[in-house]
C-alpha cells in the first residue's frame, strides 16, 4: 500500500523553490536603494490588541509558492498576500495619469512639499511632515507624541511627480491606535488624496497591498524607480515582539496617480 504524504510533505518542494528565489531587477534610485525597511510602529499595541494579533501569514497562505507572483488586492477581513521578492509591482487599478513636472527653479517658492493626506475609506485625515534617515540608517518616523501625523521621506519624489513617493505612519502608540491603524483594510481601487503646498491635489488609486517581513523586505519593489507617479504607504504589522519592542512585518500599500487638479 502506497504511503500517503501529508500536506506539508507535498508542499515542501515548492517551499524550497520559493525560498531560493531572488529579487527582481528594477532600476533603483541610488539614494532610495539604501533605505532599509521602515520601523514605524515601535510602540506596543493596546494589550488586548497585542494578544489578538494574528500570525505573520494566515494559515491558508502558509504555502506562499501557490500564490500568484503579484501583490494582493487587499481588503477588510482578507488575509494579505505574503510578500515575495520575485513579485512585480501591482498593475495600476486606474488609467495612468502623466506625472507633474518638477519645478525648474530651485527657489524657496518652487520647493513643493506634501502637506496633508486623506484616505476616506479608513477615515484618515492627517498632516504630513518630513522624515529622513536616522543615525542607524533607518527611515525616520513621525514623533510618537503625534500619533495622527504621517511622514514623507523628503528625498523621495513629491507625491504626483515621477517615481515612488514614500509616506509612513505609526500603526499604534502606547495610548492606542495611530494614523495608519486601519491601513491593512485598503484594497485595490480605493482612493488616497495627497494635498501639496503648491495648491495641487493628487488622487492616487490603490493598486495592491502586501505584508512583508522586515527580514525579507522587498526593497526594490517599494523604493525602485518608476517612470510614472507612484505612492507607497508603509506602517507596521505582524506580531509585536515585547523583547525588541518592534513588529515583525511591514504593511505596504502601492498606489498610482490617477487624477490631479489645482
Amino acid at each position: 500500500m502506497t504511503e500517503q504524504k501529508t500536506p506539508m510533505q507535498r508542499a515542501m518542494p515548492g517551499l524550497l523553490v520559493a525560498g531560493s528565489l531572488g529579487g527582481v531587477g528594477l532600476v533603483m534610485v541610488t539614494l532610495l536603494s539604501l533605505v532599509p525597511p521602515v520601523d514605524d510602529g515601535s510602540e506596543p499595541r493596546v494589550a488586548a490588541q497585542a494578544q489578538a494579533e494574528p500570525t505573520t501569514v494566515e494559515m491558508q497562505n502558509a504555502g506562499a509558492f501557490v500564490l500568484p507572483p503579484t501583490v494582493g488586492p487587499g481588503g477588510k477581513n482578507q488575509p494579505l498576500t505574503p510578500a515575495r521578492l520575485d513579485a512585480p509591482p501591482p498593475p495600476a487599478a486606474a488609467p495612468v495619469v502623466p506625472a507633474i513636472p518638477k519645478p525648474k527653479a530651485k527657489t524657496k517658492a518652487a520647493l513643493v512639499r506634501p502637506t496633508r493626506i486623506k484616505i476616506p475609506k479608513i477615515k484618515v485625515n492627517a498632516p504630513i511632515g518630513a522624515v529622513t534617515l536616522d543615525k542607524k540608517g533607518a527611515l525616520g518616523t513621525p514623533p510618537l507624541t503625534q500619533p495622527n501625523r504621517t511622514g514623507w521621506y523628503k528625498y523621495s519624489p513629491v507625491p504626483g511627480e515621477a517615481g515612488p513617493a514614500i509616506i509612513n505612519g505609526h500603526v499604534t502608540t502606547r495610548k492606542g491606535p495611530a494614523v495608519f491603524d486601519r491601513l491593512r483594510e485598503l484594497a485595490k481601487g480605493d482612493h488616497i488624496y495627497v494635498y501639496r503646498s503648491d495648491g495641487k491635489v493628487t488622487r492616487f488609486t490603490v493598486s495592491g497591498i502586501e505584508q512583508a517581513s522586515k527580514n525579507a523586505f522587498p526593497t526594490k519593489r517599494v523604493y525602485g524607480n518608476t517612470k510614472d507617479a507612484q505612492l507607497r504607504l508603509i506602517t507596521c504589522g505582524g506580531v509585536y515582539n515585547k523583547t525588541t519592542h518592534h513588529y515583525t512585518d511591514n504593511i505596504v500599500v502601492y498606489a498610482t496617480l490617477s487624477k490631479k487638479k489645482g
